[in-house]
């Protein structure tokens, strides 16, 4: 099969820095033009710092939260970001490490340790706050978004996946499963799930009952399974757990699966 060529090329996406607060209203240009200091003011909230990736095209493009795994907002997701942007994808890659001075490691322990200080109901905010700094480009079709989510963070995109009214699509690569029928309910938008066959810490119960509870109440959850594969699979990085033809499968099934839940926003933008 010949290797899927994006509608973008890498010379026609752009890219910057973003900062803005989460929990609370982001200011808007008319803020800034009343407001002669507040470039210069110390923020009291907790600011959320990322990269953003566009199509410098005309016309408006739905937009993905991308959220990085416990090595933090690396070279690696950033590449996973253009890719998305190629695709024809807004894709805000936001510091989850933001509170903890935003730090990136290859160091496993360290890695650990980052992620254990890491609270789901930070996340969260700052997902939310994401969503709605989107809401404010003029290139983003407004209230038309998704979360892709790797590892760390999967378990706190599925959690999101039932809280942020008019979501589209949320992705999880591999990641935790907490209480998988409480997740199931109240989903608001399609699921896909990666799962890595070897990853022990998803049990095949846990997988049951995410299936169970999607029948039970009408939600599409797909669940692709890689045997033989290990958690962390998709990062090229990581040459002991990297496996290319998985990666390589997950990628398509997660284009394809973009495709479909934002078919009608891109048919309109």
């Amino acid at each position: 099969m010949p290797e899927r060529v994006p509608p973008f090329t890498k010379d026609q996406i752009g890219t910057g820095a973003v900062r803005f607060p989460s929990g609370v209203p982001i200011p808007t240009t008319s803020d800034a033009m009343t407001d002669p200091y507040i470039k210069t003011r110390v923020p009291k909230e907790v600011q959320v710092e990322g990269i953003m990736f566009w199509p410098q095209e005309k016309g408006t493009f739905p937009g993905l939260v991308l959220l990085h795994d416990a090595w933090g907002l690396n070279a690696q997701v950033q590449d996973v970001a253009v890719r998305l942007a190629r695709e024809g994808y807004v894709t805000l890659a936001p510091n989850l490490y933001s509170r903890q001075g935003g730090m990136v490691t290859a160091n496993a322990e360290v890695a650990a340790a980052l992620a254990a200080r890491v609270q789901d109901t930070d996340i969260l905010q700052d997902l939310n706050s994401c969503c709605e700094f989107l809401n404010m480009r003029d290139h983003v079709t407004r209230n038309v978004h998704g979360v892709i989510a790797f590892g760390m963070s999967g378990g706190v995109a599925l959690k999101f996946a039932g809280q942020r009214k008019r979501l589209k699509a949320a992705v999880a690569f591999y990641g935790p499963l907490a209480d998988p029928a409480g997740l199931v309910k109240p989903f608001i938008c399609p699921v896909l799930y990666h799962r890595a066959g070897t990853d022990h810490v998803v049990t095949d119960e846990q997988i049951d009952q995410l299936q169970r509870a999607a029948k039970e109440h009408g939600k599409r959850v797909d669940v692709q399974t890689y045997e033989g594969a290990p958690a962390a699979f998709f990062n090229e990085t990581r040459a002991n757990t990297y496996r290319p033809d998985a990666a390589r499968l997950a990628w398509e099934t997660t284009v394809q699966f973009l495709e479909g839940c934002f078919k009608d926003a891109k048919a309109s933008g």
